[in-house]
């Protein structure tokens, strides 16, 4: 997200941990309600959900939205407004990262 470039493309992270990893399963399904609702929205680019086999209880969020207006629809949309506020959020803990990418890098050739 950038002041220059208000119509570039908005990438997001969120690292959410369960309060009491008893409510993965639950946190589960409600992920999945949630990635399939958000996928659906206008200006959704990517949105994947990730258990983490090394962190029990972590569910890393990747997110990509065409430009911040859609990241702001979806902050007003149904997966927002009735599954992750209300049911999602009480069960864990919640980091949010705004990411840029790195920039890309030529790979060396050793001929």
């Amino acid at each position: 997200m950038s002041a220059e470039k208000p119509d570039a493309v908005v990438d997001l992270v969120v690292v959410l941990t369960a309060k009491d990893v008893s409510s993965l399963p639950e946190l589960r399904e409600l992920m999945a309600t949630q990635v399939a609702l958000s996928r659906e929205e206008p200006g959704c680019l990517r949105f994947e959900a990730f258990e983490s086999q090394t962190v029990p209880g972590t569910i890393i969020v990747v997110e990509r939205w065409t430009t911040q207006a859609a990241l702001d629809q979806h902050r007003q949309a149904k997966a927002i407004t009735t599954v992750y506020m209300p049911k999602i959020l009480p069960l864990v803990e919640r980091v949010l990262h705004v990411c840029s990418a790195l920039p890309h890098f030529r790979t060396l050739r050793t001929n």
